[in-house]
């Protein structure tokens, strides 16, 4: 892993990598022998991660506009870690024996508003609305890593996705500046 620098936390994690690769053996079940107390808070923090993150991935999906720019670029592989997130927290629920909420198309809608909505009022808009949902994002992740108790590999899944919504918010504001 490579050392990044500049951004508000320091991390081990190469926030240059959009998608992780991942092999066939990176897929476990797990939380066996586990306790129903670490269960639950485990498929609690899950589920609020995958709701979540179905949520970022849907406003950079509408803030994206027909218009060939870098802010297009950018807002492209935000959607598309984002995606990878989702994806993270989707896998780790069903290696769990977990299903996704049945509320998360409410937090589709809620992406959609918040992502289309900020097309609507401009970059200024767009990229402020990114720096606030990522700060967010910081704020939850910090919180389920510190109060639940992760195996190993879920925790670097979720310290890696953190690291990245880190790196939003730096990109998100540097353009801010700029715009």
């Amino acid at each position: 892993m490579v050392e990044q620098q500049g951004t508000a936390t320091q991390t081990k994690y190469d926030i240059e990598v959009i998608r992780p690769q991942l092999r066939s053996e990176d897929f476990k079940m797990r939380g066996e022998g586990f306790a129903p107390e670490r269960l639950a808070a485990i498929k609690k923090g899950l589920r609020t991660l995958h709701t979540l993150e179905l949520m970022a991935k849907t406003i950079y999906k509408f803030q994206i506009t027909k218009e060939r720019s870098e802010m297009n670029r950018q807002l492209i592989a935000a959607m598309c870690n984002e995606m990878g997130h989702y994806q993270d927290f989707q896998v780790k629920l069903y290696e769990y024996g977990f299903r996704p909420s049945l509320i998360r198309p409410a937090f589709w809608m809620v992406g959609f508003v918040f992502g289309f909505g900020s097309r609507l009022l401009g970059k200024k808009a767009i990229f402020k609305t990114g720096v606030w949902v990522e700060s967010k994002a910081v704020h939850h992740y910090a919180e389920l890593l510190e109060t639940i108790d992760w195996d190993d590999e879920t925790r670097q899944v979720i310290e890696k996705d953190q690291a990245d919504e880190d790196g939003h918010i730096s990109r998100w504001k540097a353009m801010l500046e700029k715009a």
